[in-house]
């Protein structure tokens, strides 16, 4: 293995530098603020869930006082209000035309929402804002179209040539997940469905990386948001099942097993229902819980220099080195989880839409196959 020259040292010692400036410095700022807002008294539970949840503006690094404003487009009890929610984000309330709305405060039934104020109480107008979690999503979806229409490009440039360098590692990406998930499972409904299924993969590829980035345009913790994860899963439900053929909905509502199971109380037929229903909520809560819980545990380890520091400047210091390092560490973990998630979200889309056409022969083939297994088992 070769050794690194002087510049790649140069490069490793300034990288590692800069994170131990930046994770503790962003998490510093958020504590200063929230110790300010609180009169002295940090609320570890309320500054993790206000960074893992949405915003109607996007957080400047080192600066919790100040957010890059977004537009906020609501409709109230006279139509359709549109300002800007820097208007609104000090606490203050913005008169539009003589229609008052603000952030509803902490303690509020619609706390960190906004409200229009109706003879002096909050009203919550029908709200289609642009959130940070909404514009992190067009910021999303253009890399991904913008990466995959630079790598089409440069095939229709460069026909017997491979890329190298980042374009290089998309296209291994794409080789990867076509010719190892989606084309053996799917056979010959490869191409029919391999579109959507490649867009799922890097789509959510995108989201998790772009959530691990402290600045803009990252740092919005989008698969960590049910809301999204939901939408997807209700995607592949629905290509799974208006796609499906004749012999899946045969095993659905007739399914191969005694009668009395099926007639005269349809037990098999309501498990089969009920199945076809926890399919995409597996697929909601595995990816939500996975990337919620590695935020999570990252600002939980950045607080814990908080925590022990009011106990004692010793302490404090000791956390501090040992925070970081961990925090660095789950960091590096949640990249690789990021390509994992992906990859199993898609991986089991791919299986469900596989299921959904399986044809009766292959199916009585892969129950002669497995019970011939078992039995070869047996006799060993």
């Amino acid at each position: 293995m070769r050794l690194l020259n002087p510049m790649n040292r140069l490069y490793t010692i300034l990288i590692a530098l800069l994170a131990a400036v930046l994770l503790p410095g962003a998490a510093f700022a958020a504590a200063d603020a929230h110790e300010s807002a609180e009169g002295g008294k940090l609320d570890p539970k309320e500054i993790i869930f206000e960074h893992l949840g949405d915003a109607y503006g996007w957080e400047v690094p080192f600066d919790h006082h100040h957010r890059i404003p977004l537009p906020i487009i609501v409709y109230g009890t006279d139509g359709f209000h549109c300002f800007s929610s820097s208007r609104i984000s000090g606490g203050e309330t913005y008169d539009d035309n003589g229609v008052l709305f603000r952030l509803a405060p902490f303690g509020s039934p619609h706390q960190g929402k906004v409200v229009e104020m109706v003879n002096g109480e909050e009203v919550r107008p029908i709200d289609i804002s642009i959130t940070k979690n909404v514009a992190a999503l067009f910021v999303s979806v253009l890399l991904v179209a913008g990466i995959m229409l630079w790598l089409a490009a440069f095939h229709r440039r460069n026909r017997f040539k491979a890329p190298r360098k980042g374009l290089g590692a998309v296209e291994a990406c794409v080789t990867f997940i076509y010719g190892g998930v989606i084309k053996p499972t799917l056979g010959p409904q490869a191409k029919r469905f391999a579109p959507y299924l490649m867009t799922v993969f890097f789509f959510i590829l995108a989201m998790n990386l772009l959530g691990l980035i402290v600045v803009f345009p990252g740092g919005a913790n989008l698969t960590g948001n049910i809301a999204v994860t939901l939408v997807l899963s209700i995607i592949t439900f629905v290509c799974t099942n208006l796609f499906a053929n004749k012999h899946y909905w045969k095993e659905i509502f007739w399914p191969d097993v005694p009668v009395w199971l099926k007639c005269p109380l349809p037990i098999m037929q309501l498990i089969e229902v009920f199945g076809m229903f926890t399919k995409p909520a597996a697929l909601t809560v595995r990816l939500f819980a996975n990337m919620m819980g590695g935020h999570m545990i990252v600002l939980t380890l950045t607080l814990l220099i908080f925590i022990f520091s009011a106990v004692s400047p010793y302490a404090g210091g000791g956390a501090t080195v040992v925070s970081l390092l961990f925090s660095i560490f789950m960091l590096l973990i949640d990249v690789l989880v990021s390509f994992i998630q992906a990859y199993v979200f898609t991986m089991l889309s791919t299986l469900f839409i596989a299921l959904a056409h399986e044809h009766e022969h292959e199916h009585e083939h892969n129950e002669s196959a497995e019970a011939g297994s078992a039995a070869a088992t047996t006799a060993k």
